[in-house]
């Protein structure tokens, strides 16, 4: 794994802060648990079903015996994030603070779930490089926007719609579509059950279940 972290403004952290190596390793700990610990990065609109898959996803991963631990966006901003809001700063400083904590997660051996909007690829790549080659898979839930805005299940579009929410994203904020993300499911038309069973599927083929 890599270290040292890094700060919000990308500078080392101070010289009087060492890195401590555990005596359990990570290949030990992944051994123990007879799985192969990855992050998987559920990214989409607000309403594209995120949670949702990602849910059914883990739920999925538990009955073959996996395990897992799914770290959900609003869940998130109650305790960690809680002093963040939503500008494009702190979006960035959301996404940065998550894949720190998903780093920590597979290190343990767990396979990570993580369901953000996580509007920006720069940011997800930066998350992605936190980690080593084949521990991070960008999972893209594919929904379209008029879709989003006609589920709206928390009312977020209607109100970002009318200026009660700014820097919502897919409105007033951009959210920049994955370019090669290693699983892609596209929703619309679509139930919970088949677009968790393709994640698992495709799971399967790339060797990680």
């Amino acid at each position: 794994m890599k270290s040292p972290y890094v700060t919000k403004d990308n500078d080392s952290v101070s010289d009087d802060v060492v890195w401590h190596d555990s005596t359990v390793t990570h290949e030990q700990r992944a051994k123990q648990k007879q799985q192969t610990p990855v992050v998987l990065w559920f990214t989409g609109l607000s309403g594209s079903g995120k949670s949702t898959v990602a849910n059914a996803v883990e739920s999925k991963l538990l009955s073959l015996g996996k395990h897992s631990y799914l770290l959900d966006g609003d869940n998130v901003r109650h305790g960690l994030n809680k002093d963040l809001s939503f500008s494009d700063t702190d979006r960035i400083e959301n996404i940065r603070r998550i894949g720190e904590v998903a780093k920590l997660f597979v290190d343990s051996g767990i396979i990570v779930l993580t369901a953000f909007i996580s509007p920006f690829i720069a940011d997800r790549e930066q998350a992605r490089a936190l980690l080593s080659a084949g521990e991070f898979l960008e999972v893209f839930i594919d929904t379209p926007l008029s879709v989003c805005e006609q589920r709206d299940p928390k009312g977020l579009y209607q109100k970002a719609r009318s200026g009660e929410i700014k820097n919502f994203t897919g409105i007033d904020s951009k959210y920049e579509t994955p370019l090669n993300a290693e699983i892609h499911i596209e929703t619309e038309g679509k139930s919970i059950e088949t677009c968790a069973e393709a994640v698992i599927n495709r799971l399967a083929k790339l060797g990680y279940i």
